[in-house]
């Protein structure tokens, strides 16, 4: 009897009879799975395109050279010629910059130089237009420094410089100009034969740059006595690196270029560099990658397979009469069970691989429109489709799917026979539900907020990977516990909250019965949205929190908007009150620094300002308000490193005396080393030179640097001017790009969840045809009915809402605590309007996926209904 039901002729049977529900199981699968893969895809994205704005200045090298902690004189000549030499280097460039005074009239000012590429992989700027400079009175110049000159190809510049006498940066006098001559100014011609882009913006800080032959400004940085060595070079290959690995022979004879003697040489690859480079960003963790790649993509994985475990099971449930019936007629329990779980499999792939499809056509779309939106940053032209993308979607879907149906296939082969043809039992206002279910369903909830606690505090305790993994696996235990324990609750919940409507007619009283009626049923609707919108709030919640930390790191990265340095002491005053009138800067301050003897140590510099001043100015007016008279501020790192701590005595020894100072930690690395104008005056009054910070308001920081730039470039002397806040607005530009990527994701996220409400309520409806009839019959009318199940809907909707919103936004917060605390202090933030989009959005789906089915409904008539099997 059992061959006359071969599994698979079965399976394709029941597929082919049940196409409509088939298809909005798959459609759930199809957008979960898409969720996955553009999750992952959107973090391969977001990794690499932080990277190089992070390591911008390593262009697109092979090989980085460095010579790290040494006290040496940096690499000589001979060394670069030795690397230059090596089988396989097509190009050597050292890095190294210069600044000089560049003028176009009345425009222009103090201005970074670099060298003109030896090779085009070689320097992170790219030509535009024209060509690079060749020889001795030729310049290029980037983007923004041609158009705040107004100069192009062709026009002339003038270069003003100082010529020192040879010797002068080895002369040990105290007074060199007795001894050597004084330094001589000199004016230059320079043509502009090139301009230049910045894609990554290597040189936004200042505003733009300069580019010359290699040989010239080596030979300006010759008879320099304040310019920096060479400590790093940059290698292009003849033939490209295959990998991230460096091969040990080429590390070998890069490190054999050098002289014995010359202390550690590094040999990395550009991507080692930038990750280093990532990590002194954030902390000292790969944040971008773990924070945007992993837990957005394990929470992914988690949500999918929970929407369509519900979806699915909820289709397999409807069947459980039918597969009685065919064991009746000779099929065995076996089969059924193959059955069910091959027709999971089934759908599970197919819908699985068309989500990944439709997932990499979704980013890839992404990135053709991205460009047309300007957003300051360069991304990829096409996605890299890696493994993970592809296996993890896929897996997730079949496997998931396929999991699902196995309890449902079980219960649906013990049901006996001759039970089929008995008339379904009728809804019971009393759920019969064990107490195994409390039971477990409680140990799940104290056992995964417990696990999400340990997260929280292993990730605030500076290990966030295994603070993510507890974290996620505790919330999701947490959630499935929640879940499970549903029907227990959440009928109960949706008829108290009902009982604010049930005295507007009978419908809404029918409607309230209902939740209670069918606990089972309520339940797997509700938490059909409770998904969604728990995932929706979780992610919007993270990305809001995310964005006010970086915020508050980026104040404490870059404090103030904008420094300029006078090339003369003398006319420190007249750059203050140039930098003050400039449209958009709101306030100055002055900041005066010196050579000391700190905690014993020589040579130290410090900053002194006016704390009052210095708080107006700052972007963390609460780390500058805590100087004070007596007291100097270190980083905990800049402390440790003098054996102080926070509260200890730091004795400050100059030139006129000696103070002994507080020790104030602070979390702003520029603030390092600052002290009161007063304390200066009283250790030193001599060697000091002047900065002039100052803050800008919301106008855009690029041509608020432009315009102070132009300002001091009117003063004698001039000044060179930085512009941090343009390189802050850089990265924020960053993270929205990141925030903008997240907030695609959460539009599928709501698409899934809508999917979810909708199935499982419009099953619902339908399953319940012949009770809708019943009412019909015994006098409820067409309005009446759909009033019915529409308010029945949007209760159900409403408490899976609700109760999504508040624990997305506790997970939420768990998340940014554990990703996030390495950044510093975390900020929890409430997405208010994203709460009162998804609660209106629940409400309207859960109106519309109830009163789209009732209409049909409504529109049978009772007597064909009531013959409905």
């Amino acid at each position: 009897m059992s061959n006359s039901f071969p599994t698979a002729r079965l399976t394709w049977a029941q597929m082919r009879r049940s196409t409509g529900r088939l298809t909005a199981a798959g459609v759930a699968i199809l957008i979960s799975t898409a969720f996955v893969t553009v999750t992952l895809l959107a973090g391969g994205v977001i990794n690499g395109t932080t990277r190089d704005m992070v390591a911008a200045g390593y262009a697109q090298a092979d090989v980085v050279v460095s010579t790290p902690g040494t006290e040496t004189d940096g690499i000589a000549e001979a060394d670069i010629e030795a690397v230059a030499a090596l089988d396989g280097v097509a190009a050597v460039q050292p890095v190294t910059t210069w600044f000089g005074d560049l003028r176009n009239g009345g425009k222009g000012g103090f201005q970074v130089f670099a060298p003109v590429p030896a090779d085009p992989n070689l320097s992170p700027l790219e030509l535009a237009d024209g060509a690079w400079p060749s020889g001795a009175g030729e310049v290029a110049l980037s983007t923004k420094v041609a158009e705040r000159m107004e100069v192009g190809v062709g026009d002339t510049v003038t270069l003003n410089r100082t010529v020192y006498p040879e010797g002068w940066a080895e002369s040990q006098a105290d007074d060199p100009a007795a001894e050597l001559g004084e330094p001589e100014e000199v004016t230059e011609t320079l043509t502009v034969t090139g301009i230049a882009s910045d894609p990554y913006g290597a040189y936004t800080p200042y505003g733009g740059a300069a580019a010359v032959p290699a040989a010239t400004l080596d030979a300006w940085n010759a008879g320099e006595p304040y310019s920096d060595p060479v400590t790093e070079l940059l290698v292009a290959l003849d033939t490209p690196l295959q990998g991230d690995e460096i091969p040990a022979s080429l590390s070998e004879a890069v490190q054999g270029a050098f002289p014995a003697g010359a202390g550690e040489v590094a040999v990395q690859t550009t991507e080692q560099v930038a990750a280093e480079q990532t990590a002194a960003q954030t902390g000292g963790q790969d944040l971008v990658f773990l924070v945007f790649v992993l837990t957005f993509a394990a929470i992914a994985l988690l949500i999918a397979a929970m929407v369509i475990t519900n979806t699915f099971q909820v289709l397999v449930a409807q069947r459980t009469r039918t597969l009685a019936l065919l064991r009746c007629i000779g099929a065995g329990a076996g089969q059924l069970y193959r059955s069910v779980l091959l027709e999971a499999a089934i759908l599970g792939v197919v819908a699985s691989a068309a989500g990944i499809l439709v997932g990499a056509a979704l980013a890839q779309v992404a990135l053709l429109v991205a460009p047309s939106f300007d957003l300051g940053v360069p991304l990829p032209t096409t996605i890299a489709l890696t493994w993970q993308a592809v296996v993890l979607p896929l897996a997730v879907g079949a496997g998931v799917t396929v999991l699902a149906a196995l309890a449902p296939a079980r219960s649906a082969t013990r049901v006996a026979p001759l039970a089929a043809l008995r008339p379904a039992d009728a809804p019971t206002l009393r759920a019969r539900t064990g107490r195994a279910r409390l039971v477990i369903s409680l140990l799940c909830v104290i056992g995964g907020f417990a696990g999400l606690a340990v997260g929280v505090a292993l990730g605030m305790g500076g290990s966030p990977q295994f603070g993510l993994v507890a974290a996620v696996g505790g919330g999701s235990l947490a959630f499935f516990g929640v879940v499970l324990s549903a029907v227990l609750w959440l009928p109960r919940v949706a008829a108290g909250l009902g009982a604010l409507v049930a005295r507007s007619g009978p419908a809404a009283r029918l409607a309230v019965a209902n939740t209670l009626r069918n606990p089972r049923r309520t339940a797997a609707t509700s938490t059909a949205l409770l998904i969604g919108v728990t995932l929706v709030t979780m992610m919007s919640t993270g990305a809001a929190s995310a964005r006010m930390s970086a915020d508050s790191l980026l104040d404490e990265t870059f404090p103030y908007d904008v420094s300029a340095s006078p090339s003369d002491e003398r006319y420190v005053d007249d750059v203050r009150e140039a930098v003050a009138g400039t449209d958009g800067v709101t306030d100055t301050v002055l900041v005066t620094n010196a050579t000391v003897t700190l905690a014993g140590v020589e040579n130290m510099s410090v900053a002194a300002a006016d704390p009052h001043d210095l708080a107006a100015v700052v972007n963390v007016a609460e780390e500058a308000e805590r100087l004070a008279d007596g007291s100097i501020l270190l980083t905990q790192d800049a402390a440790d490193s003098l054996d102080l701590g926070d509260g200890d005595t730091a004795t400050v020894e100059g030139t006129e005396g000696a103070v002994d100072l507080t020790v104030v930690i602070t979390t702003a690395e520029p603030l390092s080393s600052m002290i009161t104008a007063a304390d200066l005056d009283r250790i030193t009054t001599e060697d000091q030179w002047s900065d002039v910070w100052a803050h800008i308001d919301g106008s855009d920081p690029a041509a608020a640097l432009t315009d102070v730039q132009n300002a001091v470039a009117e003063v004698d002397g001039g000044a060179f001017v930085m512009g941090p806040a343009a390189q802050a607005a850089q990265f924020r530009q960053v993270v929205d790009v990141i925030l903008g990527i997240v907030v695609g994701l959460l539009a599928v996220a709501v698409v899934i969840a809508l999917i979810g409400v909708t199935n499982t309520l419009s099953l619902s409806v339908i399953e319940r045809t012949r009770e809708s009839a019943t009412l019909r019959a015994i006098g409820l009318g067409k309005d009446q009915l759909r009033g019915m199940l529409a308010v029945e809907g949007m209760l159900i909707a409403g408490v899976g809402a609700v109760l999504g919103i508040v624990l997305g936004l506790v997970f939420g917060w768990a998340g940014a605590a554990t990703a996030l605390s390495l950044m510093g202090d975390v900020r929890y933030a409430v997405p208010w309007l994203d709460i009162t989009l998804v609660l209106v959005i629940a409400l309207v789906a859960g109106l519309l996926a109830s009163v789209i089915p009732a209409r049909a409904a409504a529109r049978t008539s009772p007597v064909a209904a009531l013959g409905v099997e």
